[in-house]
């Protein structure tokens, strides 16, 4: 971690905080990054939502 970036889940969520975690680690804004992932979500035949679970079991929660 050349940047001293962590990934972790944010505070700033509406379910598990991964898409927050995710648009403050590459300094997005959240409503953006959440309305991107839907579109996606939605035109991949929700396989978005595999992948939010999957996340939400591997990425650590923020402990600030």
């Amino acid at each position: 971690m050349a940047n001293g970036k962590k990934l972790v889940r944010s505070r700033d969520r509406i379910l598990a905080g991964i898409l927050g975690g995710f648009a403050e680690y590459m300094d997005f804004d959240p409503t953006v990054v959440r309305v991107i992932y839907a579109l996606l979500t939605v035109c991949t035949a929700f396989s978005g939502v595999i992948i939010y679970l999957i996340l939400w079991l591997i990425i650590p929660e923020d402990y600030k």
